[in-house]
């Protein structure tokens, strides 16, 4: 049997959170749009375990194999590693693409091994890319040439948004850890705000019903986009968000966001101050009345400037940045 043509970029990740999945997607297909002939290969993300130092390895370790199989099978000029996690053990150095850093996540003995590793990969990659400014805090020294930012694209789900006025859901939110995007607070703040007639849909978690309260559970893509191009209001409580691609997804399909400050890069955070600082507020009182704002005085160009806010996340941007700036650092000798 022939062997496979060599490829010019192996995409390496791990089948972890639904972020990195569709991030890891995306940077393939744009690396094709490029004209750079690129594969995607995927390692099965291990079972649970308690320690987040012992799921780093155990993720890395899949990392690695996986990256083994496909430089032996497709020959790569180079290779990316999506997060930090699947280089830490990588059989041949390449391009790290991340969302943040151990330095900035793993404090303490949660990153006790994975810091230091972590130090020396970033300094031996060719090229970083962050999925956000922030991204790179916490371990800047250690990069050796100048990070590029290359965002996870977002773009709208619909060639047309349906005003605010049209639209027949109150409020959406994202929920799909309880602890981390603090489901308890959303609720809070929805009973307090919450007028007759008014219902907030909650996705990616199970739930008891109430009054003006229903549980949507895990959904496909399309669904969830549908239920955000019909809702006023995104709702974000989280404790920690290093990206925050849902919230990105509503801004893009016309919602107003109303959101908590949350450790990590949250590049939506920014955004949602630009766009109408009345909605960022970070307990229940507070956050209930800036729920009324947006339900009962919101900004009629909201959707119309964050469509413009959002121009640096669309796939467009994401290619154009790959062919003038990563891909000539990435690959030996690249020409389009």
């Amino acid at each position: 049997m022939a062997a496979a043509e060599a490829v010019d970029v192996l995409v390496v990740s791990v089948a972890g959170t639904i972020g990195w999945t569709r991030g890891a997607r995306e940077l393939t297909d744009a690396l094709a749009r490029t004209g750079a002939r690129a594969v995607q290969i995927e390692a099965a993300r291990p079972n649970d375990v308690r320690t987040l130092m012992l799921t780093d390895l155990r993720e890395a370790y899949a990392a690695r194999r996986a990256a083994r199989r496909g430089i032996a099978q497709h020959r790569p000029r180079a290779v990316l590693y999506c997060s930090t996690t699947s280089a830490l053990w990588w059989p041949r150095p390449g391009g790290i693409w991340l969302d943040s850093t151990a330095a900035s996540n793993r404090p303490g003995r949660h990153g006790a091994w994975q810091r230091p590793v972590e130090r020396r990969r970033l300094a031996e990659a060719p090229v970083v890319l962050g999925w956000s400014p922030a991204a790179f805090d916490g371990a800047r020294d250690s990069i050796s040439d100048p990070p590029i930012v290359v965002r996870v694209p977002v773009e709208p789900s619909a060639t047309v948004t349906t005003p605010l006025a049209d639209r027949d859901l109150a409020a959406v939110a994202y929920i799909a850890d309880p602890a981390k995007r603090r489901l308890d607070l959303t609720l809070a703040a929805w009973r307090a705000a919450r007028r007759e007639g008014e219902t907030l849909i909650v996705a990616g978690a199970d739930g008891t019903e109430e009054p003006g309260v229903r549980f949507a559970g895990r959904l496909e893509p399309a669904a969830f986009r549908a239920l955000l191009r019909r809702a006023r209001v995104f709702l974000a409580t989280p404790r920690v968000e290093e990206y925050g691609i849902a919230a990105l997804e509503a801004l893009a399909d016309g919602a107003q966001l109303v959101t908590t400050p949350a450790a990590g890069a949250y590049p939506a955070l920014a955004l949602a101050s630009q766009l109408d600082p009345r909605l960022v507020a970070d307990d229940p009182d507070s956050l209930a009345a800036a729920l009324r704002v947006a339900l009962d005085d919101p900004r009629q160009e909201y959707a119309a400037r964050a469509a413009e806010l959002l121009v640096p996340y669309r796939r467009s941007t994401m290619s154009e940045v790959l062919a003038g700036d990563v891909l000539p650092r990435l690959v030996p000798g690249w020409q389009a």
